[in-house]
């Protein structure tokens, strides 16, 4: 027998959950059949673009839907935790996007009710899934690095605040600034890359400069010129971790400075050879066994990343296996990103304890 579609909700239909309806439209094992959004005209018209049957008033009722088997969390990155922790305990699978929380606090909670649910609930790091990524990953597992001990990452845009005055730039809705936005992407992927190995300190700094002042404003979001603007335009940071390895992480939305690209980037460097990844173009360098050295351009790997990271969730979600992109490695970033603020915050060196 051909097995039903999964089924599938939506809360939040802006700019990321639009992206997620045109990727579920490619997947044959589940279906949209349900969005909401608190602005209920913008749910009614995606709805129409994508054939989706039923608007739900608001995030509650899309959530005591007993027809849904999962739920996708598109929102202000404040109302993750509430959402993801209702959803589970409404028997749901979750597709959460990033961050997983606005603070650690947050984080903790989305895990404890996760544990306790049984539920698949998945972040929503598409970077792990593109070709790039997905080649240097699979040279590290063949061992062409040895091991890695050094990492450097980073995002620099030098015009590209979201929205300013909307909750992109307000703390109490977003948590920060570029460093949760953007900076997540990066602290995620390097983690992964260099095998997820567990952090133990975090020195860091963050600045704002130029979103206070309305320079450097992108042409994400929509801008709120009545709001207003409290979160940093860059961080940087140094992460150590238990294994001696440590991790140089660089973001900013307004980084006024000559000669950069504006690509994300991680450099990777191991006992046996090194890795670069910066937009979409790889390269590496490796020792064979004769000790010659050989570099060459990382190849690039097949489908779309957003068709990929959609059906790696729905295949957990099938067989019961953790995502890549755990509820586990959300927390661990998360647990990151709090320590950063508070060591900008208090000039010292932030020691996690993981007792």
């Amino acid at each position: 027998m051909t097995q039903s579609p999964l089924r599938i909700g939506i809360i939040g239909a802006g700019g990321i959950g639009n992206v997620h309806m045109d990727t579920f439209k490619k997947i044959s094992e589940a279906e949209v059949v349900a969005v909401t959004d608190t602005y209920l005209p913008l749910a009614q018209q995606r709805a129409e673009e994508h054939g989706i049957p039923t608007v739900h008033e608001g995030p509650q009722q899309l959530l005591e839907d007993s027809s849904l088997d999962a739920v996708v969390i598109c929102v202000p990155n404040q109302f993750h935790a509430g959402l993801a922790i209702e959803a589970l305990k409404q028997g749901k699978h979750v597709l959460l996007e990033k961050p997983m929380a606005i603070n650690i606090a947050d984080a903790r909670a989305i895990l404890d009710a996760k544990h306790s649910s049984g539920k698949v609930l998945m972040v929503a790091h598409q970077m792990r899934f593109n070709g790039l990524s997905r080649a240097i990953k699979g040279m590290i597992d063949d061992g062409k690095l040895g091991r890695v001990y050094n990492a450097k990452t980073g995002w620099w845009r030098k015009k590209g605040i979201p929205g300013w005055g909307s909750w992109f730039t307000r703390k109490d809705m977003a948590g920060g600034g570029p460093l949760i936005d953007i900076g997540v992407h990066m602290l995620d992927l390097s983690l992964y890359l260099m095998g997820n190995p567990r952090p133990v300190s975090v020195f860091g700094t963050t600045y704002a400069e130029f979103g206070p002042q309305r320079k450097g404003v992108g042409n994400w979001g929509t801008p709120n010129w009545d709001g207003y603007y409290d979160v940093e335009d860059l961080a940087t940071a140094m992460i150590k971790m238990d294994n001696g390895a440590t991790l140089t992480l660089e973001v900013s939305w307004a980084a006024h400075s000559a000669g950069i690209s504006e690509d994300p980037f991680i450099h990777l460097m191991g006992t046996e050879g090194g890795a670069s990844y910066a937009g979409s173009n790889g390269t590496y360098v490796t020792h064979n066994e004769e000790g010659v050295v050989e570099e060459g351009i990382v190849p690039l790997e097949g489908e779309e990343d957003r068709i990929l990271l959609t059906r790696h969730f729905l295949e957990c979600v099938a067989s019961g296996n953790e995502p890549i992109s755990s509820a586990l490695t959300g927390f661990t970033n998360n647990r990151i990103l709090d320590a950063i603020y508070e060591s900008s915050r208090t000039g010292s060196e932030v020691k996690l304890n993981w007792n």
